[in-house]
């Protein structure tokens, strides 16, 4: 309270000539009367004065910082005020005037100030409890995720347009378009599997369109939680395959959803391995195919709200995140909250890519960090287990798979050195010290002389190969070239062996397509024994290996293989809204499952389309592919100097 409004409190037995007097009173107009008997003195004033300011600042110290102080306001001082009425003819009150303190303007906004006041006592009050109880490295992670949260806020602020990026003078890269094939038969096979890209397209713009995927017996959208609520997944992983297929039209209407509708901003939990893979690699491989800068654009925001992940003790990134809060976690049944290699080694090439783009290091980084944590890691027989704890940066149980949650993590590590121009020397070693512990320890031959790749539990193997692991044939023939020389031919040989067991695994079903595993053991060979492996859910993988070794070899058994499975696609998974997944691949009668899963656009067709095209369409001397079968473009040594140059 201002000292001027306490003073006439005080100043009521002065006489005129006293303090309390109008200004110049008193006989000779400059001095001052005695007081009278009943008045105070000043210095009894100023007296009384501090302590009723104390008394006052004591209260109001107790009022706003003691635990039970809301009841005290409401209760004792404001109780009156509470009850009043709104003044007559709904005007409102007038606001509280400036230097009237905190107790001021509460007294004078009414109740909704006292409960504002009282919400953020108690709120801060339990923020310092819970900050008490936490651990030092959880405080430390909290403060990073904040730091990483005001970044993100501070690039969301600015101006639309391709916020925070470099500008770059865009050079299509060697191969986006190619020749038509020189032979008739190729040539018509290849537009037989455009049209297949059509139907499955204009299906799911007919029926689900914006939406994730299509239900195509049903005729509706189909939604899957691993992307949260992103949508336009069909769309943003068919975009390349739109492209190279010169599908212009559909490609344009694509680029349009995506400028108008993707939309990032959601509060819902992602999986950060599939929403990189489709999502990241789609937009990527998007914008290095066409130049339009909207691609670039969305790829660098979204690699952005994917950083959070990475905020774990190891810089493991978590499996799954909330984009939105950016808190992430793991599957909860993966091994004691661990995270899965096949997830976390699959990040490489799109936020290598990330950071070419952005001009931010972050995200290269960010992947350089796993592979160190991974090499100060002692391996079990040279091999990597599919579980890695993020906090203790220990292993998991010693699950060691080439197909399911282990599968990409050896993939990338070989791509990553193609994709470098080969200057990677790291992953390189990384990539055939693995390979090399796998042909030891997993690969076996079956008494019939197929080649498969068995699953290692502990020590001992579990003699099944599943239908993700058929792409170890591709893999394993496109690294021949750097294996050591008395090591090449062998690697295209064990390539070519895996292909020949993959096609088996289709030739020896009803319907000539794969199951989701099969097994060696029982006196059986490359069939699924068990119900729940009998699934066919439009995979790539066997078709991704024909491709690498019809490129490689140039063996027209590939081509044939690839037709045969071309022709079991449209007798058995195509239907009037779509192509469907089937229930099991050995009976008589087709079951559908009614997904078209939006990899089938992204790697089936686009692998099948690539089998029948020349070698000149996304050659693998300028070209990698993600493992969404997303073309990214070699860096090549030479590329920032020519950048520089040309701007």
């Amino acid at each position: 309270m201002p000292a001027a409004s306490l003073l006439p409190l005080f100043g009521s037995a002065a006489g005129p000539g006293t303090l309390g007097g109008p200004a110049g009173s008193g006989s000779g107009g400059g001095g001052r009367k005695a007081a009278g008997p009943g008045a105070f003195r000043l210095t009894e004033k100023f007296v009384l004065l501090l302590v009723f300011s104390a008394f006052i600042t004591l209260c109001f110290g107790a009022i706003f910082f003691l635990p039970d102080s809301s009841k005290l306001l409401s209760g004792v001082f404001f109780h009156s005020a509470a009850l009043q009425p709104p003044p007559p003819g709904g005007q409102p009150r007038a606001p509280p005037q400036p230097g009237g303190g905190p107790a001021a303007a509460a007294a004078a906004g009414g109740p909704g100030s006292l409960e504002r006041i009282r919400a953020d006592h108690e709120r801060a009050l339990r923020e310092a409890k819970e900050t008490l109880q936490k651990l030092p490295e959880e405080i430390r992670r909290d403060i990073r995720q904040d730091k990483e949260k005001l970044l993100q806020d501070a690039r969301g602020r600015k101006e639309a347009g391709a916020p925070g990026l470099p500008q770059r003078l865009f050079r299509q890269p060697v191969g986006a378009v190619g020749q038509e094939p020189a032979d008739p038969d190729v040539r018509q096979r290849r537009e037989k599997i455009k049209e297949m890209m059509k139907h499955a397209w204009d299906n799911y713009k007919r029926y689900a369109w914006g939406l994730n995927e299509l239900k195509p017996i049903s005729k509706q959208g189909h939604s899957s939680n691993l992307f949260g609520n992103i949508q336009g997944a069909t769309i943003v992983d068919a975009l390349d395959t739109l492209y190279i297929m010169e599908m212009k039209e559909e490609f344009k209407e694509a680029k349009e959803w995506v400028e108008k509708n993707l939309d990032f901003n959601v509060n819902a939990e992602i999986s950060v391995f599939e929403v990189n893979i489709r999502f990241v690699g789609g937009l990527l491989s998007a914008y290095y195919l066409s130049g339009e800068e909207v691609f670039r654009k969305k790829a660098v925001e979204l690699g952005e709200k994917l950083l959070p992940a990475f905020n774990t003790p190891t810089g493991i990134p978590w499996a799954l995140l909330n984009i939105k809060s950016g808190i992430g976690r793991n599957w909860p049944w993966a091994s004691g909250g661990s995270s899965i290699l096949a997830e976390f080694g699959t990040l490489h090439l799109e936020f290598v890519h990330l950071s070419h783009l952005s001009g931010n290091p972050v995200f290269a980084e960010k992947v350089m960090n796993i592979r160190k944590v991974l090499n100060r890691l002692d391996k079990p027989e040279g091999l990597y287990p599919n579980y890695l704890n993020p906090s203790s940066g220990q292993w998991g149980q010693h699950h060691v798979s080439i197909g399911g949650l282990g599968d990409s993590f050896y993939e990338y590590l070989l791509k990553a050195w193609l994709m470098s121009d080969k200057t990677d020397e790291d992953g390189k070693k990384m990539y055939y010290d693995a390979v090399q512990a796998i042909e030891t320890h997993l690969i076996r031959k079956s008494s019939g002389g197929l080649t498969y790749i068995a699953e290692w539990k502990g020590g001992l193997l579990e003699h099944k190969m599943g239908h993700l692991t058929c792409f170890a044939g591709g893999m394993f023939a496109l690294g021949a070239d750097g294996a050591p020389s008395d090591k090449t031919g062998h690697h295209i040989e064990l390539g070519a062996e895996i292909a020949r067991t993959c096609h088996e695994s289709y030739d020896r079903t009803r319907m000539k397509l794969g199951p989701e595993a099969f097994r060696f053991d029982g006196g059986v060979e490359a069939i699924a024994t068990r119900q729940n492996e009998k699934y066919y859910i439009l995979r790539p993988e066997v078709i991704e290996t024909y491709m690498y070794m019809w490129r490689l070899t140039h063996d027209p058994k590939y081509r044939e293989w690839g037709w045969e499975a071309v022709e079991a696609l449209e007798k058995h998974c195509r239907v009037d809204g779509g192509y469907s997944g089937l229930r099991d691949v050995y009976n008589n009668h087709e079951s559908h499952d009614d997904v078209q899963q939006s990899f089938f656009l992204s790697e089936t067709l686009k692998y099948l389309y690539l089998l029948f095209s020349e070698d000149d369409l996304l050659p693998f001397e300028h070209w990698v592919f993600n493992t969404e079968a997303h073309p990214l473009p070699v860096l090549h040594k030479d590329d920032g100097n020519k950048e520089e140059n040309q701007k």
